[in-house]
């Protein structure tokens, strides 16, 4: 278990820097800015990456809503959801502290700002309202779900769940970047709002419920509707025991 706990904490952290950072440090760099589609591009490169290197080890989950979507669907122990949460809120917030120090290094450097802080409301960079971003996180998370589950059952194709799985979230990013700058990771959003405060932490509840809410009705969804049968869940179920 501590082998897992580190691999999800290093996973996260390497999403948040690799993510955030290029939201904080690319996006917008005068004349060369990577715009919406490069960190989209970057956000998923990150979890392909550790799925890669560290999923073989703890399951690459890297978010807290992929961790009780997982759970829910009979793939991952519900006693080990709450140790994945920390390990993964620990990784965020350590990248999101080091991304702070290297912003404060800038020259004339004043304020983080946003630090690719999710929100809605005026904090959205598009404004839309609290309705659109709740319901556009929780989509967004059930498919990520569903794209999770289904590159990963025993009938998919072995070795390619993580490169699915990275084109899944930039997919998402490029939708909802708009809308709230992106969450489906409550970990994510946590390690940002802490720093930025203000507005994105009052906030940051809706990017713990509508995540989570959703993929717990995208893993409902896949196990009543997709799996191949019931038998199906239940090896499953049995395989995610034996491996914790």
């Amino acid at each position: 278990m501590t082998r897992k706990l580190y691999a999800e904490a290093f996973g996260t952290f390497w999403l948040v820097f690799g993510g955030c950072g290029s939201a904080v440090f690319a996006a917008a760099f005068p004349q060369l800015g990577i715009g919406f589609t490069g960190v989209s591009i970057a956000f998923g490169l990150t979890v392909l990456t550790m799925a890669y290197a560290v999923g073989p080890i703890s399951g690459g989950h890297f978010n807290p809503a992929v961790s009780t979507g997982l759970a829910m669907a009979g793939r991952f122990p519900w006693s080990d959801v709450i140790s994945y949460i920390v390990a993964q809120l620990v990784g965020a917030i350590a990248a999101a502290a080091a991304l702070y120090v290297i912003l404060s290094g800038k020259a004339g450097f004043t304020s983080i700002g946003g630090f690719a802080s999710n929100g809605f409301g005026a904090a959205s960079p598009g404004g839309f309202s609290m309705a659109s971003a709740f319901l556009a996180e929780a989509i967004l998370t059930a498919f990520f779900l569903l794209i999770i589950l289904g590159s990963t059952a025993k009938r998919a194709a072995p070795g390619f769940a993580p490169i699915a799985i990275g084109l899944g979230l930039t997919l998402i990013h490029l939708i909802s970047i708009p809308i709230t700058n992106t969450s489906v990771n409550p970990a994510r959003s946590t390690s940002q709002a802490l720093f930025a405060g203000g507005v994105p932490l009052g906030q940051l509840w809706l990017f713990w419920l509508a995540p989570i809410v959703g993929a717990i009705v995208g893993a409902v969804i896949y196990n009543a509707l997709l799996a191949e049968t019931a038998e199906e869940i239940r090896e499953q179920s049995r395989d995610s025991k034996k491996a914790a």
